[in-house]
């Protein structure tokens, strides 16, 4: 083999290389995870500590989930960024939500009373960042301008409390 080919072929096996290690977009969403309070720790972050209050009862799951605040991802299928699932528990709840960079985010909870994995729209309950309103007219998915918030470097605090029919 010629050096020239040799460099040519080398040069492609790199570029070839480089190619595989670059991620998908669809990798920023929909990753499961435990809850982890170091991940909020002082120097840790980003970050935000979600309180939820007024969890009705102590069955069931708790499922926290985040999302980037903008139309495309609100709420929309599959488009989640973190997910965590934990028993429920009456009364108060806190969980630390990673997040993958500095950004405007919003967060989803819902307590599945039952636990079977589907939302009854009559017995469970729902929360969102900022505590929007949530009536007929926007059949629970407020929008993206009125949950969002501002996320930095560091460990933010909110607080959101569950709604139920």
């Amino acid at each position: 083999m010629s050096t020239k080919l040799a460099a040519l072929t080398g040069s492609a096996a790199i570029a070839l290389a480089g190619l595989s290690l670059a991620t998908p977009a669809e990798a920023q969403y929909r990753e499961k995870i435990t809850h982890d309070t170091q991940r909020c720790d002082a120097g840790a972050g980003p970050a935000v500590w979600v309180t939820i209050t007024d969890v009705k009862r102590s069955e069931g799951t708790i499922r926290i989930q985040s999302y980037r605040a903008t139309k495309e991802d609100w709420l929309k299928k599959g488009r989640w960024i973190y997910r965590m699932e934990a028993p429920a528990k009456a009364g108060t709840m806190r969980f630390c939500m990673p997040l993958p960079a500095s950004g405007h985010y919003a967060i989803a909870v819902r307590h599945d009373l039952d636990g079977d994995g589907e939302t009854d729209l009559f017995g469970d309950g729902g929360a969102m960042s900022n505590d929007p309103s949530i009536n007929i007219f926007n059949l629970g998915r407020p929008s993206y301008k009125k949950v969002g918030f501002d996320v930095g470097a560091g460990v933010e605090k909110i607080s959101i409390r569950m709604r139920y029919r």
